[in-house]
């Protein structure tokens, strides 16, 4: 799975969660938390929409790595390799 499947991947897990996101204002290297407005409970289900589309487990120790787009992909790609 390349970047850009790895990027609609979790722009689709996150619509479900914030459907009037829009992918082309998300920044790459500013905190996605802060810029899709997600609190806790909706990061946890963006972590679990995550394992259920892509089937990667993601430890609770691996959260505080998934900070920006960029983490994400980051860390979904050397997971999914």
């Amino acid at each position: 799975m390349d970047e850009n499947q790895i990027r609609e991947a979790i722009f689709a897990v996150l619509k479900g969660i914030a459907p009037e996101l829009d992918p082309a204002a998300i920044e790459p290297d500013r905190p996605l938390r802060d810029q899709v407005d997600l609190d806790s409970m909706d990061f946890l289900n963006f972590i679990l929409g995550l394992h259920k589309k892509l089937g990667v487990n993601i430890p609770e120790a691996d959260y505080r790595k998934l900070f920006t787009l960029e983490d994400i992909t980051a860390y979904l790609r050397g997971r999914l390799c």
